[in-house]
């Protein structure tokens, strides 16, 4: 069993940064996808930001493009959201998820939330403006 752990959430004025973490203790896979999502109060969790153990393949929801990058250090067990230019429509609780797929086999599954089987329990990211 694999346990999620995000840090980094917090308060920021529009046009600001954060850097969020997300840290797998316990079992650890040798290929997977992590993958970044975002739930705001009254809406859907939907799809921020995925990475492929595959040749380090990443993907972007259109609205983080540019904005967004997603890293990882394989040392530390840990993925990053680095969030530059954010936007107050940013604001919401921050989830990573993890699933043993390493490759988009198959179709662009990693941008389905139920495409992964284990959660951290989210980091709260509020933009003001």
């Amino acid at each position: 069993q694999v346990q999620l752990v995000e840090s980094g959430g917090g308060l920021v004025q529009a046009g600001g940064s954060l850097r969020l973490s997300c840290t797998a203790f316990g079992r650890t896979f040798t290929t997977y996808t992590l993958g970044w999502f975002r739930q705001a109060p009254g809406k859907e969790r939907e799809f921020v930001a995925a990475i492929m153990s595959r040749f380090g393949y990443t993907y972007y929801a259109d609205s983080v493009k540019g904005r967004f990058t997603i890293s990882r250090d394989t040392a530390k067990n840990t993925d990053y959201l680095q969030m530059n230019s954010l936007k107050p429509e940013d604001t919401g609780v921050y989830y990573c998820g993890v699933d043993q797929r390493g490759d988009s086999y198959g179709g662009p599954w990693y941008r389905r939330s139920n495409g992964y089987n284990s959660w951290g329990q989210g980091t709260q990211v509020t933009v003001s403006s």
